[in-house]
């Protein structure tokens, strides 16, 4: 059985399709690949774009020290993105459509929310950026190279470790309504970093499951439009991977 912890791709993903699909009618790799690139374009455009709205025009020009002023854009992309992201995934055989509007107003929520941490904390943005980049591909060659494998209890424990983060999130979210929230773990103090730092190798090891599924997909023989689809997980897992690296790091620098 396949198993993912991205929620995007669970073990019924690429199960159930027609045993008619051949040619060029088949999901491939390097299709896969290309339609994530492209969605990846798509939110690099739409954070450029929501960047440059969220920061007040400086007498020097734009600055990481000008005012930030997100507007709409965060909401309008954080809400819109997970709706998007929703229909994605119950409807998918609609990913061609709702993939390319998820990294859409994907790029806008984190142009805006990107822009607000370089305000704060010059450079950050782009240390983050080459972060997840980087991370990507070191995971992508070890995966190729067989030193990392995604075995059965390597899925099993990470998709318990993932349920348990996004348990603490939904936590403390609720909590917030309250006005308080889970002492320790969102603080700059050295639990707040280790904790950080433990999601950030947990959302990084959640690349390989993709990579595997991605394979398995393939050798499975699902139709073409899931390829956009697999582009459309793989896409959620980075942005995840970007923003706690993003997290992990103003909590560093908020120590300084």
């Amino acid at each position: 059985m396949m198993r993912s912890a991205n929620p995007a791709l669970n073990p019924q993903t690429f199960t159930r399709f027609p045993s008619t699909v051949v040619g060029t009618e088949k999901m491939t790799i390097r299709g896969t690949v290309n339609k994530t690139s492209f969605l990846l374009l798509i939110v690099v455009a739409a954070a450029a774009w929501s960047w440059n709205q969220s920061l007040v025009s400086s007498a020097e020009g734009w600055q990481a020290e000008a005012v930030f002023r997100p507007g709409p854009w965060v909401w309008i992309g954080a809400i819109g993105g997970f709706i998007m992201a929703l229909i994605t995934i119950f409807k998918k055989h609609l990913s061609p459509y709702t993939s390319p509007a998820y990294a859409l107003l994907e790029g806008l929520f984190l142009g805006a929310v990107s822009a607000g941490f370089e305000v704060r904390f010059p450079g950050i943005v782009m240390q983050a950026i080459l972060g997840t980049f980087g991370t990507l591909f070191a995971l992508l060659a070890a995966y190729r190279s067989g030193l990392i494998r995604a075995t059965e209890n390597f899925k099993l424990g990470l998709v318990a470790a993932t349920g348990g983060i996004c348990l603490v999130y939904l936590v403390t979210f609720v909590l917030g309504f309250f006005g308080t929230t889970i002492p320790y773990i969102h603080d700059s103090g050295a639990i707040g970093i280790g904790f950080s730092v433990f999601v950030v190798v947990i959302a990084a090891l959640n690349l390989v499951m993709d990579f595997d599924f991605i394979e398995s997909g393939e050798a499975a023989g699902a139709p073409k439009y899931m390829e956009w689809y697999a582009a459309f997980g793989l896409l959620v897992t980075l942005i995840w991977l970007y923003l706690e690296i993003l997290r992990l790091l103003s909590k560093v620098r908020s120590r300084r």
